[in-house]
């Protein structure tokens, strides 16, 4: 696959010097590319759709320097993780990073999650609550407020959900790496406030997430999550989801929310504590959409700190 240069594009692109490491780390029968910097507790950060790890590079060296082991992991089939077929289902994706923590030498963590990376840690913590210290999730309602919105709010959090179902339409990945992967532009503009979009950082952090999007596999990858998610809604697999994750939570919760995200409606995302009987706080973001983590970073960065110390 190629570029809109014309180049090919291969993982390596996503390999990234800085002030960190980078390590690939045996999991759940997947390889994963995780980066990592600092010592101390660990806080494992997973990035949302259409992104991979450079979602966090701002935020590792700063994490790190605040006394943590900060890692960021490129999701099964996203960036330089392994890209099999299959395994894009709730129960698949929860078991990987149950995994991965537990290859990383850590008995427990805090994870913070941004979009589908927020509801695969509110999946975490759900089926696997010992391994989950704390969590800090932007822009991700409980998986369970996302399906009742879905089916209860039809002007509401349906429409805004439209764009993804074009995602079930077979070959769509076609579509999306189009151009050297103009879609994920187009998506990341979208979904973002008009701050970042317009603002200085958005053309660079865009060109890394085409190219990401561009590496082989990656953008069936990335549609299969979502296409798990719309199908499941019918069938008994699903059912059984929705069975387990109506256990209450028992990891302390802090919901990071824009208050102009038009991908997770703040609506939807705001019943969201019900699901959590330990601590939980809710925070909606003035002026910020779907990507908390480069809208609002120092912020972010504080309010990450603060629930992983407390």
């Amino acid at each position: 696959m190629t570029d809109q240069r014309g180049g090919v594009v291969d993982e390596s692109c996503v390999l990234t010097e800085g002030p960190w490491t980078h390590r690939f780390v045996g999991a759940n029968g997947t390889r994963f590319h995780v980066v990592e910097a600092g010592t101390g507790p660990m806080v494992l950060f997973l990035h949302g759709f259409p992104e991979h790890w450079w979602a966090w590079h701002r935020m590792l060296p700063a994490v790190a320097d605040a006394g943590f082991r900060a890692v960021a992991v490129d999701l099964r089939g996203y960036g330089a993780s392994d890209k099999p077929p299959r395994g894009y289902d709730g129960y698949t994706l929860a078991a990987d990073i149950a995994g991965l923590i537990r290859a990383l030498g850590e008995r427990s963590t805090t994870i913070v999650g941004s979009g589908v990376g927020g509801m695969v840690g509110w999946t975490v913590a759900s089926f696997h609550p010992p391994l989950v210290r704390r969590l800090v999730v932007l822009g991700a309602p409980h998986p369970l407020r996302l399906r009742a919105g879905i089916f209860a709010d039809p002007r509401g959090q349906f429409a805004a959900s439209t764009p993804a179902l074009k995602f079930q339409l077979p070959r769509y990945e076609h579509v999306l790496t189009r151009d050297g992967a103009a879609a994920v532009a187009e998506i990341l503009r979208r979904w973002g406030g008009p701050h970042w979009v317009t603002g200085p950082d958005f053309d660079a952090y865009a060109e890394r997430c085409r190219e990401a999007m561009c590496i082989p596999q990656a953008a069936f990858c990335a549609l299969e999550g979502y296409r798990w998610a719309f199908r499941s809604l019918l069938r008994l697999h699903g059912y059984r989801f929705v069975r387990l994750m109506q256990k209450p939570l028992a990891t302390p919760t802090l919901q990071l929310h824009g208050a102009l995200d038009p991908a997770s409606l703040p609506r939807t995302a705001l019943g969201s504590g019900r699901y959590v009987v330990a601590p939980y706080e809710w925070r909606l973001l003035d002026g910020v959409g779907h990507f908390p983590h480069l809208e609002a970073p120092e912020l972010v960065l504080g309010e990450i700190l603060r629930w992983a110390k407390s």
